[in-house]
C-alpha cells in the first residue's frame, strides 16, 4: 500500500513500515528552493483591484433597511503601553476597514446613505510627524486604493457631522455609545438623533456573506500561509526546537510581505498540542511524535486560518531533530499518531465534502463527532456503548471539544451576523448537565467550546431532523451555509490529561465509556488538528487552503 500527497507537487509520499509498525511520510528530493511548490500559486501576485468600499456600505444601508441617514466610524488611533512612551503594533478597527479600506491611524468614515456619499476623513501628513514616522497617504492615493467619493481633513468631520443632523430626515449611526462623536448638541437631541442598536447588526449581517475582493484577499493570505507550511514541512529535519519551526513560518511569511498574522501562532510539539491555544513555541522537538502548526498570515486586514499535523519522528524510531541527512529524510507518524491522524483527515475530509448552500452547519459538526466517536471505538479508548448511546451522552467532547469551524474574514474568528454556527439560546444552559464545568476561559464570541450537554443537543437535534425532515425550532435559530461564506472546517482530537481525568475520567457516566488503559498509550500524541479554509460555492465548496497534507488511503 502507498498513497501519493496530493497537494500542490509536494514530493512526498505516505508509506507503512512494517518492522517498526508506523506510517511513515517519505520525502522526496526536490529542489533546494523552498518555494518552488507553492509560490507559483497566482494569488501570490495577482492584482486585486480597487477595494470595494462603497459595495461594502451599500450592503450594510440595505441591512439597516433605511433609506436616509449618516453612518459614522472612527478608526482606531495609536494607543501607548501603560507608563511608557513606546505604542501598541497599530490594528485597525475592523468595522471601520469595511467601509474604507483604509490602514491607517486616526481616521474616520461617513456614509451618507440618501445621496450614496462615502467620505474617508484622514488626518494630514505634519512635517514633524514625517521627520520621525513618514508620510500619510495622499488623497490620490486613497481614491486610488479604495472606491471611496472623498477624502477630506479629519479636522473638519466634526462640523460636517452638525450641518448633516440639521436635516431632520437624518439620524447618525454608530456601533456604540463610545464611538458616537462629540457633538456639543443638548442631551435630548443626542437620544433622538442618535442611533447606537442597529449598525452594529447590520454590519455584522452584512459582513458574513464575502464580495468577490474580500474572498480574493483571503486567497492571498491563504498562499502565502500555505507557502510558509510548506517551508517549514522542508526545513523540519534541520529544526530543533519549535522555537525554530515559528521562525521558519514566520521568516517565510515577511519574505511575502504578510508582516501580520491573523492569530499568535501556535507551534506545538508532543503533549503540548493537546492545549488548544498553546503559544509558548519554545520546547524541544527531541522525543516527540507530532508537531501541531496552527498559523495562518493576515493580508490588508483579511485572515486565513491554517492547521497542518505533522510527524517528528523516523523510522527507526529516532527523533527528526537527532540529525537525519537532509537528502534521504523520512518521516514517520508512530503507530498511536497515525491511527488519531487517519480519524481526524476522515473527519475533515468527509465534513468538507458535504458543504454547499442550504447545509445547516450544525449537522457537519454532528457528522464530525459521528466519524470521531467510530474511529476511537475502533481503536479501544471509547468502549461500552454503541455510537448512537455515546453520541447521546455528549462523551465526545473528552477529546473533540470545540466546534468543527468559524467564519473567515476580517477577524480569523469573524462575525457570524444574526445566527450562530453551532450555539445559541437553546444551547446555553447546563440543566442537563449540572456537574460539567464551564470553562471561566476558552469559548470566545465566535468560536464555540462545547460542554457534553451540548454535544448531545445538537446529536439529538440531527438526529431528529434524519428521521421526519423536520427542522426544530432550536436547530432554525443555527446558521445555514449560503454562497460566498468562508468557513473552517478543522476537527481535532486530543489528550489532555487534566481535562480528561478532571471531567470525564471521573465522571460517573462518561467515565464508562473511556478506557483509561487504552488511553495511557495515547498520552504522547497529545493533539491532531487539520484545518482548512472553505469557500461556499453556488453548488458545493472550493478549498481556499493549498498547504502540504497528506491524505492516507482507507
Amino acid at each position: 500500500m502507498s498513497t501519493e500527497l496530493t497537494s500542490n507537487e509536494v514530493p512526498h509520499r505516505l508509506v507503512p513500515d512494517d518492522e517498526f509498525d508506523a506510517l511513515c511520510i517519505e520525502v522526496e528530493n526536490s529542489s533546494s528552493d523552498n518555494d518552488n511548490a507553492l509560490t507559483d500559486n497566482p494569488w501570490l501576485y495577482k492584482k486585486l483591484g480597487k477595494y470595494p468600499a462603497r459595495r461594502h456600505a451599500r450592503k450594510v444601508a440595505k441591512e439597516l433597511g433605511v433609506s436616509s441617514g449618516i453612518v459614522y466610524l472612527p478608526g482606531q488611533v495609536e494607543r501607548l503601553y501603560e507608563d511608557s512612551d513606546m505604542t501598541f503594533e497599530f490594528r485597525q478597527r475592523r468595522y471601520f476597514y469595511y467601509l474604507t479600506g483604509a490602514d491607517v491611524p486616526g481616521c474616520a468614515v461617513t456614509y451618507d446613505i440618501g445621496a450614496d456619499s462615502l467620505i474617508l476623513w484622514a488626518p494630514r501628513s505634519d512635517p514633524r510627524s514625517v521627520l520621525w514616522y513618514g508620510k500619510f497617504p495622499t488623497p490620490d492615493q486613497y481614491l486610488a486604493a479604495s472606491d471611496l467619493d472623498l477624502v477630506l481633513n479629519v479636522q473638519s468631520v466634526t462640523t460636517y457631522l452638525r450641518s448633516a443632523l440639521t436635516n431632520p430626515k437624518n439620524t447618525l449611526y454608530v456601533l456604540s455609545d463610545d464611538q458616537a462623536p462629540n457633538l456639543s448638541f443638548p442631551e435630548d437631541l443626542i437620544r433622538a438623533r442618535f442611533d447606537t442598536t442597529l449598525l452594529k447588526p447590520a454590519m455584522d449581517r452584512a459582513r458574513v456573506i464575502k464580495t468577490e475582493h474580500e474572498i480574493a484577499l483571503i486567497r492571498r493570505a491563504n498562499a502565502i500561509s500555505s507557502g510558509a507550511h510548506k517551508a517549514v514541512l522542508d526545513a523540519l529535519p534541520k529544526c530543533r526546537t519549535e522555537a525554530d519551526v515559528y521562525a521558519v513560518y514566520q521568516s517565510y511569511c515577511l519574505s511575502r510581505h504578510a508582516t501580520r498574522q491573523a492569530y499568535p501562532p501556535i507551534v506545538a510539539s508532543g503533549a503540548n498540542a493537546s492545549t488548544l491555544h498553546y503559544t509558548d513555541n519554545n520546547q524541544p522537538l527531541a522525543g516527540r511524535q507530532v508537531l501541531l502548526l496552527d498559523a495562518g498570515a493576515e493580508w490588508r486586514c483579511y485572515a486565513s486560518d491554517v492547521t497542518r499535523t505533522f510527524p517528528l519522528t523516523t523510522t527507526t524510531g529516532t527523533a527528526l531533530c537527532s540529525g537525519l541527512d537532509n537528502n534521504s529524510r523520512v518521516l514517520g507518524f508512530g503507530k498511536e499518531a497515525a491511527a488519531i491522524y487517519r480519524a481526524v483527515h476522515r473527519m475533515q475530509s468527509e465534513c468538507i465534502a458535504k458543504v454547499k448552500p442550504g447545509v445547516p452547519f450544525y449537522s457537519l459538526h454532528v457528522h464530525a463527532c459521528r466519524v470521531a466517536v467510530e474511529e476511537l471505538l475502533r481503536l479501544r479508548i471509547l468502549r461500552g456503548g454503541s455510537v448512537e448511546d455515546i453520541l447521546k451522552k455528549g462523551t465526545v467532547t473528552a477529546f473533540f471539544p470545540h466546534g468543527l469551524g468559524h467564519h473567515v474574514g476580517l477577524e480569523v474568528h469573524d462575525v457570524s451576523g444574526s445566527t450562530r454556527l453551532l450555539l445559541n439560546a437553546s444551547l446555553s444552559s447546563e440543566a442537563d448537565d449540572p456537574l460539567w464545568w464551564r470553562p471561566a476561559v476558552g469559548g470566545r464570541k465566535n468560536r464555540e467550546i462545547l460542554t457534553p450537554g451540548q454535544a448531545a443537543m445538537l446529536y439529538r437535534d440531527a438526529a431528529e431532523f434524519s428521521r421526519s425532515g423536520m427542522v426544530s425550532p432550536k436547530a432554525a435559530e443555527r446558521q445555514i451555509l449560503e454562497k460566498n461564506m468562508v468557513v473552517t472546517i478543522e476537527p481535532g482530537i486530543y489528550f489532555c490529561r487534566e481535562y480528561l481525568d478532571a471531567y470525564f475520567l471521573r465522571h460517573p457516566v462518561h467515565s464508562q465509556y473511556i478506557d483509561a488503559k487504552v488511553l495511557n498509550q495515547y498520552w504522547d500524541v497529545g493533539g491532531v488538528r487539520i484545518e482548512d479554509d472553505i469557500l461556499v460555492t453556488e453548488d458545493g465548496y472550493e478549498n481556499l487552503t493549498t498547504a502540504p497534507k497528506w491524505e492516507p488511503e482507507n
